[in-house]
């Protein structure tokens, strides 16, 4: 879930509430806080927490609560996961160690840490090398899968997309969601589904039920919109996105990311008329 900011750049929380109440709405299973999406890098330890109340307090507690606890300092991510756990998470998201390039021993021994801190919270890993520098392949992720809470792995490197024992597949980037169905997968933490959230629960629906070219379908219809949301760097494209829709009353980001300009601006609205989103009205 982006994380909505006011002009003056503080954290909107009403905004907040507002955006997560209209993702559960169009068939989002669950959402993640202070993702990458969400501005993780710039957003405060304090005022991730503040959005992880806000946004139980709105959705209640049926809703999957994912929190992003990776960094890549592992006594942080440690006390952000005990911290997640004990304010009603349901899962942690924790992305492999950025800057610091690892060795394979060393992200074997951050996640055994991190999971630890909270065994009995489930663990998402997240690998993607695009922004870590770091790739952790199928046969490292098989030893991940052999840490007890450690359950799902958040893929977003298109070219190791498959499925590895003990672990859920879940697409980190929108234009491998349906790879990830074909494959059996158990879904995706996505950016579209902002604004096509209905269309990518029927695309995971109609995957479920056997039906791939009705899923197939439905990506069809979305990829310019994928293409559009990668413009630039997300979730600059996105929150020009929000912006334009209405779903949030500003699409300010923290520096140093910066908002959409004009011509990056102009790709996002022609993707959304393509795809049929308009704004929304109250």
């Amino acid at each position: 879930m982006a994380t909505p900011f006011d002009e003056g750049g503080a954290v909107d929380l009403d905004a907040a509430r507002s955006l997560a109440a209209h993702l559960v709405e169009q068939g989002s299973h669950g959402l993640v806080i202070a993702g990458s999406t969400g501005e993780s890098a710039t957003v405060t330890d304090p005022e991730g927490f503040e959005l992880l109340r806000a946004v139980r307090e709105e959705v209640g507690g049926e809703t999957l609560l994912v929190f992003g606890t990776g960094t890549n300092d592992t006594r942080h991510s440690v006390e952000l996961t005990k911290t997640a756990h004990e304010l009603g998470a349901d899962a942690a998201l924790v992305v492999t160690p950025y800057y610091n390039k690892p060795n394979p021993a060393g992200i074997l021994a951050h996640f055994e840490a991190v999971a630890a801190a909270a065994p009995e919270l489930p663990i998402i890993a997240y690998n993607i090398p695009s922004r870590v520098v770091v790739n952790v392949p199928p046969a490292l992720l098989a030893e991940l899968a052999q840490i007890d809470n450690v359950v799902a792995v958040k893929q977003a490197n298109n070219d190791e997309l498959e499925q590895v024992e003990g672990l859920a597949l879940l697409a980190g980037n929108d234009d491998a969601f349906l790879a990830t169905l074909e494959l059996g997968g158990a879904g995706g933490i996505l950016v579209a589904s902002h604004l096509v959230g209905s269309q990518m629960r029927e695309m995971w629906e109609a995957a479920q039920a056997g039906d791939l070219d009705r899923a197939r379908e439905i990506d069809s219809g979305l990829r310019p919109l994928y293409e559009a949301l990668a413009v630039t760097t997300n979730p600059i494209p996105l929150k020009a996105a929000l912006e334009i829709t209405g779903l949030v009353p500003s699409g300010a980001l923290r520096l140093p990311l910066v908002p959409a300009d004009d011509e990056q601006r102009a790709t996002v609205a022609a993707a959304l008329e393509r795809v049929g989103v308009r704004p929304v009205t109250s």
